[in-house]
């Protein structure tokens, strides 16, 4: 397969994508149709559904707050759902703003984004964690997801491919593509200005470096935060390039 197969193109998903083929330090790559990330999947069509089946595709793991989940739900014969909630903070800290009479402008909404990234190594690690678990069991094909699978799902995307030995330059690369298949929903309330919105419904170097950096200055680093916080030691390590390695 080539980079042209890594978007998968989905009538009710925008941000559906294969992680195959990314190439680690090791000289081996990531397996193919093996590990999806994506925006929800509350839209999914019964083609989709069909899609998904014959990618054979057979567990889905949610990182959407409770609420978002239950505004959009979806059933799929044969996916078993693993809820791994984190609880989206940006809007109730727009609120904030707006309540205290602060313009919501571009780069206040990049710090709030900021925020959200250095709140989600501190403070979801044991999520993310429990994911790893999830993952070390057996390698059947699995999506992940939040809604925009652009924030939680980024940073996940990014734990799993520095886990499996991809460079932090592809790592980036692979967060950043979100900006340019992502479908942003139309509808808008108009009290957010556009400018705004435009960065909360985009990926920014930026958001990822933050999260980056603070994993370096307070953790000890990348290989400390994996050992320390996501529960894998070498061992776990070892297998889970056995099961995601081609």
């Amino acid at each position: 397969m080539t980079e042209l197969d890594r978007v998968l193109p989905l009538q009710g998903a925008s941000n559906f994508r294969d992680l195959g083929g990314y190439s680690t330090d090791s000289g081996r790559a990531l397996r193919w149709r093996t590990l999806f990330r994506s925006d929800h999947l509350g839209g999914l069509t019964p083609a989709d559904h069909a899609t998904l089946a014959q990618l054979g595709v057979t567990r889905a793991f949610d990182f959407r707050g409770v609420r978002e989940r239950s505004a959009e739900p979806y059933d799929m014969p044969g996916l078993k759902q693993h809820s791994l909630a984190i609880e989206p903070t940006v809007a109730q800290q727009m609120h904030a703003l707006a309540g205290a009479g602060l313009p919501l402008t571009p780069a206040r909404m990049e710090g709030l984004m900021q925020d959200l990234y250095v709140r989600m190594v501190n403070d979801s690690a044991p999520l993310f964690a429990e994911w790893f678990s999830h993952l070390l069991d057996h390698a059947s094909p699995l999506v992940f997801h939040c809604t925009a699978g652009k924030d939680r799902t980024g940073m996940a995307a990014a734990l799993l491919l520095r886990a499996l030995g991809v460079q932090a330059q592809v790592v980036e690369q692979d967060y950043l593509l979100t900006n340019a298949h992502y479908r942003r929903p139309a509808a808008s309330d108009g009290q957010v200005p556009a400018d705004a919105l435009a960065v909360l419904w985009s990926v920014r170097p930026s958001f990822l470096q933050t999260a980056l950096d603070s994993i370096e200055q307070a953790h000890g680093g990348m290989e400390n935060y994996l050992a320390r916080h996501m529960k894998l030691n070498p061992a776990a390590r070892a297998k889970l390039a056995a099961l995601y390695l081609a």
